[in-house]
């Protein structure tokens, strides 16, 4: 048996008296009803005691042979440590969620909206329910939806603070590293609008409409801020709009700014010079000039071990991994057995050749028309 307090549509919470036995809930026994903050814990203080007094009122050995003894107190512990189970990451996210400082967001939505999120990711229905049934908490759908339009419109920029702040704190007072990154997310509908349009789609899914989602994150993930840009945006233009504003928003000074090689252009490179920034971003060695290739090319491979070069006012490094060499091997060696299958079958089409960039292993001639050769 345990105390649950159930809130009412009329705003008050009702205090009972409840059990679990072979997965559904039962109420015994409803203490009182308040909408006082002090009345209600009240209420669970006499139900506690209701619970104890209950409990030592039971006199098993006479009441019951052996068998049913055991019976009854195993399905006691297991109904308790069920209760333990579903509810004890709840308390850890909470402590986490207040030692961030969320909990300066007066609002109980969000705080329920981040743990069922990191507890249990679902839609936001079923996020309803799943509140209902293991935290005993009546969030309505409407609620929800109508708090996501709150959250951007009123408490973005303070959660970001937050976070920031956060983050500095465990950084040591600096941000340090900033990474950024872009993703594209697609709907699954054939309708557009100014926001959600056709693009390249990192899914493969070309043919719905999508948004581009750009994320600053610090050194171990810690998020920083964000962006959304309409689906045919080009990812290469949609890093310095989203440093620059993040910069200027929250004054900060003393950070490197670290990107992949899909942010890698002269555009970008001229602008973060242009603007003094510090940066690392990734870069292809096919995209670099020949006499750069062969250099790269003539170093020895030692795992771990890190060469430089000068290339313009930047330098430029290069480091192998051993790790990496055989995972990228792994990744070819099935690309080429998938392909290698999809030939013979007769089934392989223009329209697949680019999947995850596996045309660079073929020979293509005539629009895809004539046989395809595996040029190795």
């Amino acid at each position: 048996m345990f105390i649950r307090k159930k809130k009412n549509r009329s705003g008050t919470t009702s205090v009972v008296v409840a059990e679990k036995r072979q997965g559904v809930f039962r109420e015994i026994k409803t203490i009182g009803v308040s909408a006082d903050k002090d009345e209600i814990e009240k209420f669970v203080s006499e139900g506690q005691k209701w619970i104890s007094t209950r409990l030592g009122e039971q006199d098993i050995f006479e009441q019951y042979d052996k068998e049913a003894e055991e019976k009854q107190v195993t399905e006691y512990l297991l109904t308790n440590i069920e209760n333990i189970l579903l509810n004890g990451h709840r308390l850890i996210l909470d402590r986490a969620y207040q030692a961030v400082g969320f909990d300066a967001i007066e609002d109980e939505i969000l705080r329920h909206l981040v743990v069922a999120r990191l507890s249990q990711p679902m839609s936001k229905a079923a996020t309803v329910e799943y509140l209902q049934s293991y935290f005993d908490e009546d969030v309505h759908l409407h609620k929800i939806y109508r708090y996501l339009d709150k959250l951007y419109n009123t408490q973005k920029e303070k959660i970001q603070g937050i976070s920031i702040e956060h983050t500095k704190k465990i950084m040591g007072g600096t941000i340090g590293l900033m990474f950024y990154d872009v993703t594209t997310l697609y709907f699954e509908t054939d309708d557009g609008d100014e926001l959600r349009e056709r693009g390249f789609s990192k899914d493969g899914k070309h043919a719905q409409p999508q948004v581009v989602l750009g994320l600053l994150v610090s050194k171990d993930g810690y998020p920083l801020s964000y962006s959304i840009f309409n689906g045919s945006q080009y990812e290469g233009r949609t890093m310095l709009p989203v440093v620059e504003d993040f910069v200027k928003r929250f004054n900060l000074d003393d950070f490197v700014i670290v990107a992949d090689s899909g942010l890698m252009s002269k555009q970008n490179i001229a602008l973060l010079e242009s603007g003094n920034y510090k940066y690392i971003i990734g870069a292809r060695i096919r995209n670099e000039p020949e006499s750069v290739k062969r250099w790269i090319l003539s170093l020895e491979k030692h795992d771990g071990e890190f060469n430089e070069s000068r290339k313009g006012k930047a330098r430029l490094i290069v480091g192998y991994s051993q790790k990496r060499a055989v995972k990228d091997k792994n990744n070819r060696d099935k690309g080429i057995k998938r392909l290698e299958k999809a030939y013979k079958s007769g089934k392989i089409t223009k329209e697949n050749l680019n999947r995850r960039g596996y045309n660079k292993f073929l020979e293509i001639s005539n629009n895809g028309k004539n046989p395809i050769k595996f040029p190795f």
